[in-house]
């Protein structure tokens, strides 16, 4: 076996077996027979785009190949062996439908394929009725598919909770997500960036219904055409879109209970007909919550003894209440040329009230203090983005039809954000009452431009290509005011205005060669940074302006007609968002907040993973991750001795996981789909004196069950598991949950009833360790819930071939929501 050194820009050196994929071992050489080739059209004679087309070995059906229809509706199957095959097609809306057993030889066939699609929901196949639905989760060569449409267990929840039962998602404690034990992840909704992290992304998510969802996608190593943003990968959210012709819709409504209540309706539009369509969606959110978070620390100057301690009990209840929709139209020019166009936007409010019990005590533990505060917050957030868009095909040759596809979007996002944090002290009784109210507003606004061309070359040959500029501004303006015994005045050290500008000019290319026996895709993906931000009050600024490169490799080689090995390598990027970067507070109670941190520096990672396939179906996967200054929250006490939440930079990270996954089909009415990762993650670096302790292995493991049960009823039963892990200076307490649901479908109307967390084993449980503070937190939430929903499709059955809708501004989007 021969090695080769790969030195990249991080300065970081990984020895990799790549010669293993890449040499022609005589044991693997195979000699691949000629590709299978054809179209697929609807009833009335239309070409169906993004058509999904599988090659089935014939004698057991399994899945051996996928691909997906062009503009025209032509496809081209690789077998990776000769043998007899099933041939199937399918599109959203459409039954499948299947051709052969034919023989896949060294000669072509005499006859392209051709598939005409149905308008119906089941077709036959050798008097078996085959029913086209889409099971749970599918796993790809380079993602993983959570299909959220038609769904039981993801009525009337929220995508955030239908993500945390993703396989390999989680949530952390400070609502962060995570892939695969990794936090850094590029949010996309519709293919537009979500500017936010943390409590903002989650917060955004809790307002976005599924029933407005059609997929979401987990790409662990996306391709150069992707921002290098999101060092642990890319969660890409596909809004549903009406394919039928003519006037229709679907309406739905929802309600659980868990402590309180929660509810959810939505009504979708659509007008198509040749060369137009128009479409619209608006989903009304009201869902009240409740949260505990207790803290017990310990204080401990210079590392000693504790000299102190304190405990702190959180009741917080909340209600968010948001409006969600889009409207737009896609109009044909021609045959080439589409247009179109979609303005959306999100308004949501959430108030709370919380009730905060402090007690304080000495290093004996007797009392020094005791408090009691009350915390009413409310944050407005009215979003509103608008995209342009342009498709266009060239004339088609030999090789294919080349394809450009350029987009500008415009994007404003705002937010309000008030506090009144009212504190009685009940021991001592000579300290006076105070009242800390504080008024921020805040605006971020987005402009994006970028162009993408596609073109088939010679000798099996893929180019892609494309550019992209943004720009952003942040503006946000804070005054603090307190009241004591009667007076009110401004608090100078936190009333403050910070305002952010930055630009990024980027540009890719990337090459992919199919052969015989290995497909090799190569990119480089190019990115420059100018930012800029600066405090009023202070006058402190910083100016950051660099330029950096992201290759990206990915290796696909067929071993034999069992097995196949396939490696990914590249190199991306975590900017931090622009409320990390904010200095504001965010108080959570009289001795906690949240605040940004402007001294963060970009977080660097270099990612590769080996994967082996066996029987087209079950998944082993080597991974491992070096990352420059990674960036990772802390907990800090500052001058006041009061604890502040914030995120810091350390000086490397190295992760480590074997991951597994298997979808089995136990009988012909279950379908189980398994998946188990073990990771290691361990941190170099150490916080204002403050050591890392030692890293440990963690697991994830995730079990979905869809059964079908005959005569409109279907059930899902689904549970997950996390183990105890240490994230940096953080030991998180293992977690889990169970959940299921069941449906049941009369013609055009959906009933089903869900159950969410039966056995309410995801609260959170917390130890950080650092040098003169300890600190150990429980957060539960209201995730026990029953819900029951109702939905009914109205209109024309027919379909028509859909368009798929990215704008330019993903990433710009993903970081700039984190502002609010």
């Amino acid at each position: 076996m021969q090695f080769r050194l790969l030195r990249l820009t991080s300065g970081f050196t990984i020895v990799a077996g790549v010669s293993l994929l890449a040499l022609p071992f005589s044991g693997w050489a195979q000699v691949r027979p000629a590709p299978l080739s054809g179209s697929v059209r609807t009833s009335t004679g239309s070409p169906v785009e993004y058509a999904t087309v599988m090659l089935h070995r014939a004698a057991d059906s399994v899945v051996v190949k996928t691909e997906f229809t062009d503009a025209t509706g032509q496809f081209r199957l690789e077998p990776g062996v000769a043998g007899r095959y099933l041939v199937s097609a399918v599109q959203v809306g459409h039954g499948r439908v299947w051709l052969g057993p034919l023989e896949a030889t060294l000669a072509p066939l005499p006859t392209p394929l051709a598939f005409v699609l149905p308008a119906s929901a089941a077709t036959h196949l050798g008097g078996v009725t085959v029913t086209g639905q889409r099971p749970p989760f599918e796993r790809l060569a380079d993602r993983t598919i959570v299909n959220v449409e038609n769904s039981s267990l993801s009525a009337g929840s929220t995508t955030l909770e239908v993500l945390g039962r993703a396989p390999g998602v989680s949530l952390d404690a400070n609502d962060n997500l995570t892939l695969r034990g990794k936090q850094g992840l590029l949010v996309l909704i519709n293919g537009k960036r979500q500017p936010m992290t943390g409590a903002e992304l989650a917060n955004l998510l809790r307002s976005l219904p599924t029933e407005q969802v059609s997929t979401i996608e987990l790409i662990t190593n996306p391709p150069a055409k992707y921002d290098a943003q999101g060092g642990a990968g890319i969660i890409a959210i596909n809004l549903r879109k009406d394919q039928r012709l003519g006037t229709n819709g679907s309406l739905n409504a929802a309600y659980g209970r868990g402590r309180y209540g929660k509810f959810t309706t939505g009504l979708t539009l659509n007008h198509r007909r040749k060369g137009l369509n128009l479409f619209g969606a608006y989903a009304y959110t009201d869902r009240q919550n409740y949260q505990e978070l207790d803290f017990n620390r310990r204080y401990l100057p210079e590392g000693g003894a504790a000299t102190s301690s304190s405990q702190q009990r959180n009741a917080v209840r909340s209600h968010l209440q948001s409006h969600t929709w889009r409207a737009g139209a896609d109009y044909s020019l021609g045959t080439r040329t589409t247009l179109g166009a979609v303005v959306s936007g999100i308004s949501s409010r959430l108030p709370s009230h919380a009730l905060n019990k402090a007690d304080f005590f000495d290093g004996q533990g007797q009392l020094l203090s005791r408090s009691s505060s009350t915390n009413q917050r409310n944050l407005l957030t009215p979003n509103l983005a608008a995209n342009l868009s342009l498709r266009y095909l060239f004339a088609k040759d030999s090789l294919g039809t080349p394809e450009l596809t350029a987009d500008a979007d415009i994007a404003s996002y705002g937010t309000t954000r008030t506090l009144q944090l009212g504190t009685t002290y009940l021991v001592p009784t000579n300290l006076l009452f105070s009242l800390l109210t504080a008024d921020q507003n805040g605006t971020l606004t987005i402009w994006c431009a970028k162009t993408d061309y596609v073109r088939p070359l010679r000798y099996n040959l893929r180019l892609e290509a494309g550019a992209k500029v943004s720009h952003v501004d942040s503006d946000n303006d804070v005054l603090f005011l307190l009241t004591r015994n009667g007076v009110t005045e401004p608090v100078p050290g936190l009333t403050n205005r910070f305002r952010y500008s930055e630009n990024i000019n980027a540009a890719y290319v990337s090459l992919t060669r199919t052969r015989p026996g290995l497909t090799i895709t190569a990119g480089l993906r190019g990115e420059q940074t100018n930012a800029v931000g600066r405090q009023e009050v202070g006058q402190a600024s910083f100016a950051r302006h660099y330029f950096q490169l992201f290759p990206n490799l990915s290796l696909r080689r067929p071993l034999s007609d069992k097995h196949e090995l396939a490696f990914a390598l590249s190199r991306r990027l975590d900017r931090p968002t622009y409320s990390q970067l904010n200095p504001f507070r965010s108080y959570v109670d009289a001795t906690s907040y949240r605040t940004g941190n402007p001294s963060l520096w970009p977080k660097t990672s270099v990612q590769a993973e080996l994967t082996h396939t066996f029987r087209h179906k079950y998944s082993t996967s080597l991974s491992y991750t070096r990352s420059n200054r990674p960036i990772v929250g802390a907990y800090l006490l500052d001058t006041d001795r009061l604890v502040a939440a914030t995120d810091v930079n350390l000086q490397t990270q190295e992760y480590y996981s074997l991951s597994l996954t298997a979808p089995l089909e136990p009988a012909p009415w279950w379908k189980l789909y398994a998946s188990a990762e073990v990771f290691y993650i361990q941190f170099q670096g150490e916080l204002a004196d403050s050591p890392l302790p030692a890293a440990r292995p963690g697991a994830l493991v995730s079990l979905n069950n869809a059964f079908t049960l005959g005569h409109g009823w279907s059930a899902d039963l689904n549970g997950s598991y996390n183990s105890r892990e240490r994230f940096a200076f953080q030991d998180v307490r293992s977690f889990g949950q169970v959940g299921m649901g069941v449906q049941k479908s009369w013609g055009k109307a959906t009933a089903r009833l869900n159950a969410a967390d039966l056995f309410y084993t995801t609260p959170l449980r917390v130890t950080a360790r650092y040098r003169v503070l300890e600190e150990t937190f429980r957060s539960a939430q209201d995730t026990r819930v029953v819900t029951a929903s109702l939905s009914y499709r109205f209109g024309n059955e027919k379909v028509a071939a859909a368009r798929r809708r990215a704008s330019g501004a993903e990433e710009e989007k993903r970081r700039a929501a984190a502002s609010q």
